[in-house]
């Protein structure tokens, strides 16, 4: 392991700058934040808080890009390669990106290294969309050929987590660029040095100026002054469901187009007939892999009655097994809470578990933390009431809420009654009960004896309050385009209004 000393590599701590219009710049402000390393709380680098001028100037850029300088117009093949250079750029800096990931968010560097690789293909794929996106010929009426066509949306303001900054990004940056718009991100103010790394890649296989913009800071200025800017055609917006919320408010008074990926409250039902040892890494890997910092952790364990004590006291076992460290350590299996405010959010929802009634079941976890850090151990309560906050808002942190039920009909009850409905999984060796409860279980995705599997080729997204919109798989190009239907007479129709003379 790398000592304290030089964790963060000289490379990574720098003064960045924000990409406006081609140009890199520091806030109008003279403002600036740091990037804290969660495992070692050593600051790193600079970054600028941009000022609502800051945003101004970046969606002036991305609209001139847009509607004067011919970005759109562009070919999709054009377009195409840009992203096919783009993925080749990331893949010959996966490493870089992923530890500079590591060092801002303290996920664990395979994860982040997986992430990082996963981009490259998914830009490629993403290109492949942009050659063969398509309208369609309509046989409407006699006399007219009609037909439609696919046109750029205009400008697109993306505003990113801190949990997964560059695979989020590129789940907005890719199909944005490959439709033909322009875009303006404004990271996490958590996870600002890699988003601007990468528009440091954008820039040098050679997108034009203004296509690609990024602006860094807090919610307040930076990301209010972008989601409200009339400027701005579509929010495509990751985070909080409360998050989302502002952001729809935001676009309502220009009518703005929404895309969505909101929060989490998943259930992940474990029936008596499952494998119980496949169920059991399921829920490790639903709750606690990624500290528990995914919108589609496996939060809620609905555990079958007759298995719940034995499924639990071997869950319990599993998890005072992982290893809590060094998030860039091959052999860590967990790293810290990726920052202040949110080791203090799980704390107060730990606290509120307990004041509510519910057990926590494995305590002694709480007393092997490691030395340094933002830690929180993997936390298993029981006896957790379906209606209670713990098993009702969302956590964002390695806090699992077991849930005993009777049957199938009560794990589905228990499972729907959430405002929430992002992702959802059962584990079971029927069949037919497979089938019934992938119909019955009201999430974007459901699992059958899997958990926390994703890939670009796959539509993501939520029912409920857990988000607006799709992202990700073949049809991942739509949000960012409008439909344009066309009709032209063949010289066989004459048309008139009125009385005839």
């Amino acid at each position: 392991m790398a000592s304290m000393a030089n964790r963060v590599p000289a490379a990574f701590d720098r003064d960045y700058q924000m990409l406006i219009d081609g140009e890199w710049t520091g806030s109008s402000t003279g403002e600036t934040l740091r990037c804290v390393d969660p495992f070692d709380l050593h600051e790193w680098a600079q970054i600028p808080a941009a000022s609502a001028e800051d945003v101004d100037r970046a969606v002036a850029a991305a609209r001139r890009a847009f509607d004067q300088d011919g970005w759109p117009q562009r070919t999709p093949q054009e377009r195409a390669a840009l992203l096919r250079k783009l993925a080749d750029r990331i893949e010959a800096h996966c490493d870089e990106l992923a530890r500079m990931q590591v060092h801002e968010n303290g996920k664990l560097m395979s994860e982040m290294f997986g992430g990082a690789r996963a981009m490259v293909p998914h830009a490629r794929y993403v290109a492949g969309l942009a050659e063969n996106a398509m309208g369609h010929s309509v046989e409407a009426l006699p006399g007219f050929t009609s037909y439609t066509v696919k046109e750029a949306l205009g400008v697109v303001a993306a505003i990113l987590p801190w949990n997964t900054p560059l695979g989020l990004l590129s789940w907005k940056l890719f199909p944005a660029l490959a439709a033909g718009c322009t875009i303006v991100i404004k990271p996490s103010e958590v996870t600002s040095a890699s988003t601007l790394r990468l528009a440091e890649l954008c820039q040098e296989v050679g997108f034009p100026r203004g296509v690609v913009n990024v602006v860094t800071g807090h919610g307040q200025p930076t990301g209010a002054a972008l989601a409200n800017h009339p400027g701005v055609d579509k929010i495509a917006f990751t985070g909080s469901t409360g998050g989302g919320k502002a952001m729809m408010a935001a676009s309502v008074h220009r009518v703005g187009r929404t895309t969505l990926e909101l929060g989490g409250k998943s259930p992940n039902i474990v029936f008596a007939d499952a494998d119980l040892d496949d169920a059991i890494h399921g829920v490790m890997a639903g709750i606690f892999a990624a500290t528990g910092q995914s919108c589609m952790a496996g939060s809620r364990v609905l555990v079958e009655a007759s298995i719940h004590d034995a499924f639990v006291e071997r869950l319990c076992a599993a998890a005072a097994k992982l290893k809590l460290g060094d998030p860039l350590a091959a052999d860590t299996d967990m790293g810290p809470v990726a920052c202040r405010n949110q080791y203090a959010k799980v704390q107060e929802y730990i606290a509120i578990g307990k004041a509510e009634g519910a057990t926590l079941a494995n305590p002694e976890l709480a007393d092997a933390l490691p030395d340094t850090g933002l830690f929180v151990p993997p936390t298993i309560f029981t006896g957790v009431a379906p209606r209670s906050r713990l098993a009702q808002e969302e956590i964002f942190g390695p806090v699992c809420s077991v849930i005993r039920f009777e049957d199938e009909d009560d794990a589905v009850r228990i499972a729907n009654d959430i405002s929430l409905g992002l992702a959802a999984a059962a584990w079971t060796q029927n069949v037919g009960r497979a089938h019934r409860m992938v119909k019955r279980l009201r999430a974007g995705t459901v699992w059958i004896n899997a958990y926390r599997v994703a890939h670009y080729t796959m539509p993501f997204g939520g029912f409920k309050e857990s988000g607006l919109g799709r992202e990700l798989g073949p049809d991942a190009l739509d949000p960012y385009t409008e439909t344009k239907s066309v009709w032209i007479n063949n010289g066989a129709v004459r048309q008139s209004f009125g009385r005839k003379s």
